[in-house]
């Protein structure tokens, strides 16, 4: 019954982060002007980590039971999504704060800590997909 429950957590992870990333951001700034796009998603973005962090870390709990492995990556997936949230997140909003009022530096600043987002994002996405092939 646990192993059950940890593929469905796993599955969720998976389906919902790829959802978010393919889907739902993309459409967001293809159906609205940009300003009102970037807002909406920064709204969006801490409710996004928390799903990651909620969803990671009760399956990474449970998978410790029987696959170390697995559930090493889950909650490595949850911990990442944590400093995204608290730390990466406010960094990449101040940076954006000072685009907006023209600091020279910050358009540099705003596109690294921002690729670095991404990136960190990717990364638990393959954690994730991973961990789900683990399964099979």
């Amino acid at each position: 019954m646990l192993e059950f429950a940890a593929l469905l957590l796993v599955s969720t992870l998976f389906g919902g982060m790829m959802l978010y990333s393919f889907g739902f951001a993309p459409m967001v700034f293809r159906a609205m002007p940009a300003e009102e796009a970037g807002r909406f998603i920064r709204a969006v973005f801490p409710w996004y980590y928390l799903f990651v962090i909620a969803i990671a870390g009760l399956g990474g709990a449970i998978l410790l039971l029987w696959d170390l492995v697995s559930g090493v990556l889950m909650i490595t997936i949850a911990a990442v999504a944590v400093y995204a949230r608290q730390g990466l997140m406010p960094q990449i909003n101040a940076a954006r704060e000072a685009r907006s009022q023209g600091v020279p530096e910050a358009k540099a600043r705003f596109g690294r800590l921002h690729g670095i987002s991404v990136a960190l994002n990717f990364a638990q996405l393959i954690a994730a997909g991973y961990v789900l092939y683990r399964f099979l």
